[in-house]
């Protein structure tokens, strides 16, 4: 198995290494890269176009900036932002910037080499509180938009709600990852929503009232 090679950048040294040396254990998992700071991160990954590049949100030029940057240069590169921060408002700006997974740092090493591996995979996610938090405070969502899905759109986001990488939802229905990405697409502007998580809490939020 090919491992999943992964840039580190955060500026507090010890911290550092003691992702990378908990990563560097788990042979799903290649650190190829360190850097402490917005530039580093740029730099790193349009060097090394690594499959997964784990942020700090608070660093020298900016975690959500240096994540725009890594979105637009290498868009290949899936952005992993791990933080202390608990602000919903991080959490929307970084999705916002191209993160497919936020995390906070109080995790253990198994938690986030599992969490990795997922988003290696094409799932996204957000820490469980945070995302409880956010769906308490979205608005309501037009009747209309869950209504205007198609029943292929329909299975699409369950899917999605679920959990599963769009590797997987082609794979259990039987299309090509692309068609796939083109559902979903629809869904996001039916539901009028900016991303997969977005749409994975209002579905989840219509399971609980249905």
């Amino acid at each position: 198995m090919t491992p999943v090679r992964v840039v580190l950048v955060d500026d507090h040294p010890l911290f550092r290494e003691g992702v990378a040396a908990t990563l560097g254990a788990d042979p799903r998992f290649e650190v190829v890269g360190e850097g402490a700071s917005a530039d580093d991160a740029l730099t790193l990954c349009t060097a090394l176009l690594p499959d997964l590049l784990l942020l700090d949100l608070h660093l020298p030029g900016g975690g959500v900036q240096g994540a725009r940057a890594v979105a637009a240069a290498c868009p290949v590169t899936r952005i992993v932002m791990l933080t202390v921060s608990e602000e919903e408002a991080d959490v929307l700006a970084t999705l916002k910037a191209g993160a497919r997974g936020f995390i906070l740092k109080g995790v253990s090493g198994r938690e986030l080499r599992s969490i990795l591996a997922s988003v290696a995979d094409g799932e996204v996610y957000v820490t469980p509180g945070l995302a409880a938090s956010m769906l308490r405070d979205m608005p309501p969502t037009p009747p209309s938009g869950l209504d205007e899905l198609t029943p292929r759109e329909r299975q699409i986001l369950e899917g999605v709600a679920a959990g599963r990488s769009n590797k997987e939802i082609a794979r259990s229905l039987d299309l090509t990852e692309k068609t796939v990405k083109h559902y979903m697409t629809n869904v996001l502007q039916k539901l009028q929503v900016r991303n997969r998580v977005e749409a994975a809490l209002l579905a989840q939020r219509a399971q609980d009232r249905g």
